[in-house]
Formats: structure tokens, sequence, C-alpha cells
């Protein structure tokens, strides 16, 4: 997995949502949705899912570009 390239398309799928809206509603803190989008980690299995369907993708458009 690229975590630069997983940071950038997390952020450009979160658009005009702000952080703490998108943290609330995937059941996830702050600073957790923050380390996925700096490409500090990766979230877990159960969390790429979460995201890939609140954003409406794939799991593998987010977290297996290359």
């Amino acid at each position: 997995m690229n975590k630069v390239k997983m940071a950038q398309k997390l952020v450009e799928l979160r658009g005009d949502k702000s952080r703490e809206q998108v943290a609330v509603d995937l059941s996830i803190s702050y600073s957790s949705l923050v380390s996925y989008e700096t490409g500090e980690r990766a979230p877990r299995d159960e969390v790429k899912i979460r995201i890939a369907n609140y954003y409406g993708v794939d799991v593998a458009d987010i977290f297996f570009l290359t």
C-alpha cells in the first residue's frame, strides 16, 4: 500500500466535509482520521471497509493504489 497515495485519495474524497464530521460519521477518532489523511498510518481492515462504504467507493480505489 502506498500511504502517500492513500492519504491524497482520502483528502480528495472528503472534499468540503470537515475532518471532525467524517470522524464522527465513521465512529473513529479525529486523530486517527488525521493519521490516515497524512499517511502516518493505515487503518485496520474493518475501518478501511467503513471508509470505502462511507465514500461509496471500492476499498481498492483508496487503499491499493499503485
